[in-house]
């Protein structure tokens, strides 16, 4: 799974913010804010990448167990599922 092509993340303001870029412009209308988790998750879906890939970067950056980060990755995914934003 995969960031879609068309959207980026933007610090503006102190803030990352996902941006629609392109042609996606005409498709996705708003933004999405990330925390620091949320910017982090991004950041490794932006290269093909599995479930299991991000939950062992997760565990070797956060102190968090395997099940609490396959968790939040999940959270998240499904939050990109629902706004069209993952290839999977």
């Amino acid at each position: 799974m995969k960031i879609k092509n068309g959207f980026a993340k933007r610090n503006i303001a102190g803030s990352e913010i996902v941006v629609p870029v392109g042609a996606a412009v005409a498709e996705f209308n708003g933004m999405i804010t990330l925390n620091e988790s949320g910017a982090f998750f991004w950041d490794c879906l932006k290269e093909d990448t599995t479930k299991e890939e991000i939950v062992k970067k997760v565990v070797e950056v956060y102190d968090v167990t395997p099940e609490k980060a396959g968790e939040d990755v999940d959270k998240f995914t499904s939050m990109l599922r629902e706004n069209g934003l993952l290839d999977d």
